[in-house]
């Protein structure tokens, strides 16, 4: 197929690209940015005056829940979630049932993504066994099923030395290994932030240290092993600051945070109401504060949804048996342009941090839009608004802000110059 996309305002924050053109696309590939080349003719066209055309968004942290668990969500189900929230990449966790720590499990994840065809997915394998943090998972056979990176969630290590000889082994083989930072005893028992929310609902906490602690071990086995690292799900504004004093020493480490954590605070949980309970937890202004100041300035270089969905049932007992998590990645750009909307961040830079940013930490070919790469590509609206869950598309309506009025629409996304969503 042979598309032309007419008077779109096309930004490329890889390549500093801000300006009213045309895009050309062929055979899924970008061939033209302006001009069409010579005996180009398009088969189809799509107006695009008043719309953005950026590049797919790449997220970080999906949860497809498949294989293993179907009430919460599917492959078909949870990709075309993300595809109308303008994602064309995606990165899905270990945490399947059985856990993703087999080629064969990396390969029915990869088979079951193409037979949607919704976005692209790169799994995430599992760095230990059953990740039990106990015994190396089988890696170069993962990689090359597959997976992108290797990480253990918030199921850490409890032997300090068997994870050091994990990140020594990755970096052998140039392995990217992600880091969700949390000590598992200082947060054991917790639902929320150890602060004054907390006290006053008579909450169990976890401490802002639970973060600092192990992410203080981590950046220094990081810089002991020489591996690559990625810190993920950050909550807390002494967590960004160690990132930040780690860059500056050279480590080779990135990170990204929540959507959610740059919007919420733990004064959501309030009202008891499970749709805020999430781990790690919900923290106070003064750590949102300190987060976006991380997006901001480029310390954390990604922005991810963080998206779990769940069935009806998970969330509706008193909030310490619910499950944690927010379904969210339908809503990532509409979502996200709130911080442009609050003066927090110009539209280039928000479209950096939910594209090159993210690709460019995992190592990952998306994010861009240049002339012979992917068409992998979003255009939304700035002038409409979404309703969040006018139409929903994951299974999981685990969402705080349903009903919301969120600035920015979504009109089209394309992967290898297919359309997968239409508003």
């Amino acid at each position: 197929m042979k598309l032309s996309i007419l008077g779109a305002r096309v930004i490329d924050p890889a390549s500093g690209l801000d300006q009213i053109t045309d895009l050309h696309l062929e055979a899924g590939k970008i061939i033209a940015i302006g001009a069409a080349p010579s005996g180009f003719s398009a088969t189809e066209t799509i107006d695009a005056k008043g719309l953005v055309a950026a590049p797919g968004l790449v997220d970080l942290n999906v949860a497809l829940r498949e294989p293993g668990y179907s009430r919460k969500g599917s492959i078909a189900s949870e990709t075309r979630a993300a595809a109308a929230g303008g994602v064309t990449s995606l990165c899905c966790p270990p945490q399947t049932k059985p856990v993703l720590d087999t080629s064969a499990v990396t390969e029915l994840i990869l088979d079951r993504a193409r037979e949607a065809g919704n976005c692209k997915v790169f799994p995430i394998g599992a760095l230990s066994k059953g990740l039990d943090g106990e015994q190396l998972a089988e890696l170069i056979a993962l990689r090359d099923a597959g997976c992108v990176a290797f990480g253990n969630g918030l199921d850490s290590f409890r032997n300090t030395r068997t994870l050091c000889r994990a990140l020594e082994y990755a970096a052998t083989f140039d392995l990217t290994v992600i880091f969700h930072s949390q000590d598992h005893d200082l947060a054991e028992g917790g639902l929320a932030h150890d602060g004054a929310t907390a006290s006053f609902l008579g909450l169990p906490g976890i401490p802002e240290t639970a973060e600092t602690v192990a992410l203080a071990r981590d950046l220094l086995l990081v810089e002991q092993s020489g591996v690559r690292a990625h810190f993920s799900q950050l909550t807390s504004a002494r967590g960004v600051a160690l990132i930040a004093q780690a860059q500056a020493r050279g480590l080779p480490v990135t990170a990204d945070v929540a959507l959610y954590q740059l919007i919420l605070t733990d004064e959501a949980l309030i009202d008891f109401s499970s749709l805020y309970h999430v781990q790690p937890p919900l923290r106070t202004r003064a750590d949102r504060d300190g987060l976006r100041a991380a997006v901001k300035s480029g310390v954390v270089s990604a922005i991810s949804s963080h998206h779990q969905p769940h069935e009806r049932d998970a969330k509706l007992a008193p909030l310490g048996a619910t499950e944690p998590g927010i379904s969210s990645v339908e809503l990532l750009l509409p979502l996200a342009m709130t911080l442009v909307e609050e003066g927090l961040l110009d539209l280039p830079t928000l479209l950096a941090r939910l594209s090159s940013g993210p690709a460019q930490a995992l190592r990952l070919p998306a994010g861009r839009l240049a002339v012979g790469s992917a068409a992998d590509l979003v255009l939304f609206d700035l002038a409409s608004s979404t309703v969040a869950g006018e139409q929903w598309l994951s299974k999981g309506e685990n969402c705080p802000f349903i009903g919301h009025s969120l600035p920015a629409n979504v009109r089209y996304t394309l992967v290898d110059g297919r359309l997968t969503y239409q508003a």
